[in-house]
Parts: C-alpha cells; structure tokens; sequence
C-alpha cells in the first residue's frame, strides 16, 4: 500500500468518529482532545528520551490532558487558569525536578522539554473556542467551523504528497525532511485554496450559515496550510533529532498520534486567530 493511499485512507477513516466527537461536544469532546494530547504529550517525550533529554513524563502528560479540561472548565464559567498559575506550575517544576534528581541532571532542561511538550501537544484544545465560536450557533455549525482546519491540513497533506511525487525536484529543507519538496509545498498551498473555496460554498454557508469573504477565504487557506506544513517540518525535525523513524508505534502502519496531528497542531491556532478576525454570519 503506497503512502498516498495510508493517507486517504487514514482521513476517511478517522472522518467519521472526529465528526461524532466535534458534534457532541462538552465534556465528552474535551476528554477526547485530552486524550489526544496526553498521548501525543508521551509521545513527544518518548522522543525526548531517545534524544538524550530526561522529561518529566508523569507530570508532562497529566498537565498535557489537563489543559483541554481547563478550557471545557473556562467556557462553562467553573474556572479559569491565570498565567499566574501557570508560571506558579513551571516553577513548582523547576523546584521538583532539582529536589528530586539535583543540578547534575540538567534539571533547566528537563523542565524546559517538559513545559515544551505540555504546549506542544495541547495545541490541540484549540479545536474546542473554535466549535463554540460566537457565530457558530448550534452543534451542527461548530462542527462545521471545526472541520474546516481540519479538512484543509488532510487537503494540504495529500495535495503536497501527490504534487511532490509527480513533479517535486528540488527539496523544500533535505536537513529536516528528505523527501519534501518545493513543487510538494506549492501544491498542497494550492490544494487548500481549491478546497477551502469549496468548503465555504458547500458546507459552511448553506449548513452553518457563515461566510467568509473571498480574500479571506484565499488568506485563510494559505496560512492554515503553511502552518499545517510548517507543523509538519518541525515534528519532522523533532524525530530527527531523537533518531526515530515515526513518534510511537500506537497506530499500525501510520505510526504515532503526533505524526497524523503534526499538521493540525500548527494549524489550529492559525485558524483559531483568522476565525476570530475574518467570519461573519452569511447573508440571509
């Protein structure tokens, strides 16, 4: 089975049941992206591990699985953590981790990977603001608004494998990821474009009611799509430094989590951001 046809049949396989999840939304949706990036969270420091850096793996995945929560909390008004508490959780870190394994363990970078891997994997709590946009009204509207990333990040990624394989050349950076390539990048760039057009005009303003104006349509497909790329390269570049082929072995034949969200990763606060600015309520 060729790569190409992993990844389509990865994304229609996975289609159903992230759309089921989306659409049910609350707690049930954010205990699912806390799963997500509790398994992506040990997952990266797996690979942290193999690079010679010593996580705190314990405290990483729960903080990672927590943060999902956190957000399900704040938009029900029950609580909201303040960068107070945050500076307060690295800092109890930093203290633990010295207490426990002294100052010849490297214990600034142990924290450092740590909190990384925290962010890093609970990037993926930006699906939930999004399903619950202000204009978003209804669950068939936010489940809309969230696949729309979604399916452009899964449009990029096919759009750059299958360009790339046709007519890629000259690589995109070979010191990160070999077989990247330039005509690839502009071909998943491209890809999203058509796709989000089509998006718009099938699925977001006649099922959610919203809109985006053709301009904003063009800038968010690129950007989103950029950021998908560019989340791409940096997981890329993450086993690249570990030595490892793919982030774990949880998923036969497609390796790990981080390396079918890598994309998404990077892509969600980028499209989080466009959405605030750009969406409107369709024209009546």
């Amino acid at each position: 089975m060729s790569e190409l046809t992993r990844r389509i049949l990865f994304a229609l396989a996975g289609a159903p049941l992230t759309v089921a999840l989306i659409y049910i939304g609350g707690w049930i949706f954010a205990a699912a992206l806390a799963a997500v990036a509790a398994i992506g969270a040990w997952e990266l420091f797996r690979m942290a591990r193999e690079g010679g850096s010593e996580p705190l793996e314990v405290a990483g995945v729960t903080l990672a699985a927590a943060i999902p929560l956190f957000v399900h909390a704040a938009w029900l008004g029950v609580y909201r953590v303040t960068l107070t508490v945050a500076v307060l959780i690295f800092l109890a870190l930093l203290a633990g981790v010295i207490w426990v394994r002294g100052v010849q363990r490297r214990p600034l970078v142990a924290v450092s990977v740590t909190v990384a891997g925290i962010i890093y994997a609970a990037l993926v709590s930006y699906m939930y603001p999004i399903r619950y946009h202000d204009y978003a009204v209804g669950a068939l509207a936010g489940t809309v608004l969230v696949m729309m990333p979604v399916t452009l990040t899964w449009g990029t990624d096919i759009g750059a494998y299958a360009v790339g394989r046709m007519f890629g050349k000259r690589k995109l950076i070979p010191s990160v990821s070999p077989s990247k390539t330039v005509a690839g990048a502009v071909g998943g760039v491209i890809v999203a474009v058509l796709v989000c057009w089509g998006y718009t005009q099938l699925l977001l303003e006649p099922l959610a009611q919203l809109a985006l104006e053709p301009a904003a349509v063009l800038l968010f497909a690129v950007a989103v799509s950029v950021a998908g790329q560019v989340g791409d390269l940096a997981e890329s570049l993450i086993k690249r430094d570990a030595g490892v082929k793919d982030s774990s072995r949880l998923l036969p034949g497609h390796g790990g989590i981080l390396d079918r969200f890598d994309s998404l990763l990077f892509a969600l606060p980028v499209a989080y951001l466009l959405l605030t600015l750009l969406l409107r309520p369709a024209r009546a």
